[in-house]
């Protein structure tokens, strides 16, 4: 990173101006590389480890056992545990998680397209519950689940394969002993709002963790 203050005066009457141009001499000489690029190079990384990991498929509870959701969620994207299949069927993986929180990333292909040409809604709406519910299980303690018990999705503009890359970014708004919520938006590269969605989990105990009264 380039700075600039032993270049420029720093006296009072001066200040304001040379904040200003010091912001304006990084901001030319340190451009933010470009979104999409980066995140075609995290889904580069997010592949790699995917591939050489445990592939898609569906853990078992020894895998699981004693793990909070957060830690089953780093696991899936870490390789260690199994993805879901859908990501596969549906060009789409987690990208990030983060307690609360969940980012995939998707590429929408012609193989997704409705009978209008632009990518079909359940598309959408697929990604964005992937995101919401992976958010929510970030938050199960170990011996904790959750299903969908809603799922409303608003399409907000079309895509078309034309848009490389979106991403479906949910968060959790609230996790109880028996009910959680979540938002998501489904976003491109350029900021760009295609779709945002909301949710309602049911949360309750896995029943491979309940104690046998035998």
């Amino acid at each position: 990173m380039l700075r600039f203050e032993g270049f420029i005066s720093q006296t009072a009457n001066h200040k304001a101006h040379n904040k200003k141009l010091i912001h304006d001499l990084d901001k030319y000489m340190n451009p933010q590389p470009d979104l999409l690029e980066s995140w075609l190079a995290q889904e580069r990384s997010a592949r790699q480890r995917l591939d050489a990991g445990a592939g898609p498929g569906v853990a078992t509870p020894e895998q699981t056992a004693g793990k909070t959701g957060l830690e089953v969620m780093q696991g899936l994207l870490s390789g260690e545990l199994p993805y879901a299949s859908i990501a596969k069927t549906m060009d789409f993986m987690l990208i990030e998680v983060s307690l609360g929180e969940a980012i995939f990333q998707g590429t929408p292909g012609n193989q997704h397209l409705n009978p209008l040409g632009t990518v079909h809604g359940g598309w959408f709406a697929t990604l964005l519950d992937s995101a919401l519910g992976c958010a929510v299980h970030t938050m199960m303690p170990p011996g904790r689940g959750y299903t969908t018990a809603d799922l409303s999705v608003k399409l907000v503009r079309p895509i078309t394969p034309k848009v490389q890359r979106v991403r479906a970014i949910g968060k959790v708004l609230h996790c109880g002993r028996q009910l959680a919520t979540a938002e998501a938006q489904l976003v491109g590269p350029d900021g760009k709002l295609y779709a945002h969605a909301s949710t309602a989990c049911l949360v309750f105990d896995m029943p491979s963790f309940k104690t046998s009264g035998n």
